[in-house]
């Protein structure tokens, strides 16, 4: 699938245009897209990155990471997702950065998401679906969201047997087994939990085009 994330990097950076600072994404296929916009860096002003991650591989190629709150709304943002539907509304957050990728996507005019063909699902939910929680408020989040979804919820541990922590010093919950027919009203009541910073839901802001990387890259 490496191949097929690559393509569909590459292809992203057609909808790049000269002058613009750039809203960039998180993962694997980000990281392809990111190489490509290195060969370009000269014709745009600079990015707006959505994890820390993102932002070293920016700097390193010498692309100029900008504030949010200094540049304004956005003409483009660039992301991945873990599963994406017929209605290109997805499922984000396997890298814990599912908060700022929807601050970024909220301030974009355009949101172009970059997939490899295996993230395209019939109805959302195989993928376990991530929430960013306060810490302190974990475990009632958890018992809400198996009253509300009948999902399981899963607190999110690192390799080391510790929860993982977000970039913005928050904890995981993956809420497992669900089948999500009505994505738009279950992103609205799991928002209003108590403790929710965020939904790794992007259904009431779907992408508004979807690149599904192969030979040729499919725009969707």
């Amino acid at each position: 699938m490496s191949e097929a994330k690559r393509l569909a990097g590459e292809k992203a950076i057609e909808f790049v245009e000269d002058g613009m600072i750039v809203g960039v994404g998180t993962g694997s296929t980000v990281a392809y897209f990111i190489d490509a916009l290195a060969g370009i860096k000269e014709r745009i002003r600079g990015a707006v990155s959505s994890s820390e991650q993102s932002t070293e591989r920016l700097r390193r190629h010498g692309i100029d990471v900008m504030d949010l709150n200094d540049t304004g709304p956005l003409s483009l943002y660039v992301d991945g997702a873990d599963e994406c539907d017929p209605h290109k509304r997805l499922i984000k957050g396997g890298g814990a950065a599912l908060t700022r990728e929807k601050i970024i996507a909220e301030a974009s005019e355009r949101f172009v998401c970059i997939i490899d063909p295996a993230k395209r699902v019939e109805v959302l939910g195989y993928f376990p679906l991530p929430v960013e929680v306060i810490p302190m408020a974990r475990s009632l989040v958890a018992r809400h969201i198996l009253a509300k979804t009948g999902g399981q919820p899963v607190w999110r541990q690192a390799a080391d047997g510790t929860g993982v922590v977000t970039d913005n010093g928050n904890a995981i919950i993956d809420i497992h087994g669900l089948s999500i027919v009505d994505p738009i009203a279950m992103e609205a009541e799991l928002n209003q939990i108590p403790g929710v910073v965020s939904v790794g839901l992007f259904a009431r802001r779907p992408a508004d085009i979807v690149i599904v990387g192969g030979e040729p890259p499919v725009v969707l």
